[in-house]
């Protein structure tokens, strides 16, 4: 059992563990357990042979009980649990789960006798999905390859080659651009983005499109640039975000999916430990990072990566970004 209870791009960055795990072990069984809303993630994953869903995040005996009696019935021998939570680790050990992982050493992770993975990410330059994949190997596994990947069905990779002859009929490169973050990470102010969308579709041979599947009242797409991805679902928006050629975003959980999905990446970043490329970056993929100058971080950084908005002299704007392309 895999469990990744936690955002979008942190469950993309742990697909490689199913896969390492069945190179190691292939006649193992191998189940994710995750947020309902991260469950698209695996649908069509080869290597997953069971997707467990569990959105209970009240803490509790009734919580625990619950999960408990989900995962029970299948039995596991291994649990990891790549997000420390008091709830998992209880449960695993009710479960009956033979041996279990957990990062970080938590009062419950001692209780429960549960293994801790050590990590020191602030001082050792490795990616989130590198981190992961310290599971598998503490499992006894061996580990070859740390490529992020999402896979698409028959039905959707037709789907996918529909919509791109559609968008980009005479072959056409097709950027696709994404506003928002979700406030989880530094981002150009959407007047900026605006201006890129329309320097991107002035260049001969691309469409831009822009991936968000909500933008604020006041955002005006520009003509001839199309959101492809309003009111879709996580699944249909991951088909949408198959056809691109590249993604220009902030660090979002939307830049690990197109990274699962091959497609080239250009992403805003900032230089603090805890959220640079090299722990945060997209693995699997041609990507490319932009960052502030040091001196801009040095005399403008407001102390919390969420507030920072790029803008200023030696700061990231459209203009920055048309001059890297």
């Amino acid at each position: 059992m895999v469990a990744r209870i936690d955002r979008i791009g942190d469950t993309v960055l742990a697909t490689p563990i199913p896969r390492e795990l069945k190179k190691s072990y292939p006649d193992c069984e191998v189940s994710v357990l995750v947020r309902s809303y991260t469950k698209d993630i695996f649908l069509n994953n080869p290597h997953v042979d069971n997707i467990l869903v569990w959105d209970d995040f009240s803490r509790g005996i009734q919580s625990i009980r619950s999960l408990t009696s989900l995962i029970k019935p299948y039995r596991f021998t291994d649990g990891f649990m790549l997000l420390p939570n008091e709830t998992l680790a209880y449960a695993f050990f009710l479960a009956g789960v033979k041996k279990r992982y957990g990062t970080s050493r938590k009062p419950y992770h001692i209780i429960t006798a549960t293994k801790s993975i050590v990590r020191d990410d602030e001082k050792i330059e490795r990616s989130e999905a590198a981190w992961c994949l310290d599971f598998v190997t503490k499992s006894g596994g061996t580990v070859n390859n740390d490529s992020t990947e999402i896979f698409l069905s028959e039905t959707e990779t037709a789907e996918s080659i529909k919509i791109k002859s559609e968008i980009a009929p005479e072959g056409e490169r097709i950027a696709g651009v994404h506003i928002t973050s979700g406030g989880s990470a530094p981002n150009m102010p959407p007047a900026e983005y605006l201006k890129l969308c329309k320097q991107l579709s002035d260049r001969p041979g691309v469409k831009v499109v822009i991936t968000d599947n909500e933008l604020s009242d006041g955002f005006v797409i520009p003509e001839g640039v199309i959101q492809i991805n309003r009111g879709k679902t996580l699944r249909e928006s991951i088909v949408n975000f198959s056809v691109l050629d590249l993604l220009v975003s902030s660090s979002t959980g939307t830049m690990h999916i197109a990274a699962a999905l091959k497609v080239e990446t250009l992403s805003l970043f900032c230089p603090l430990p805890a959220c640079r490329p090299s722990l945060w970056g997209p693995v699997g993929n041609r990507a490319e990072f932009i960052l502030p100058s040091e001196n801009y971080c040095a005399t403008r950084c407001p102390g919390d990566p969420k507030k920072c908005d790029f803008s200023g002299e030696g700061g990231i704007d459209a203009d920055t970004i048309m001059k890297i392309m």
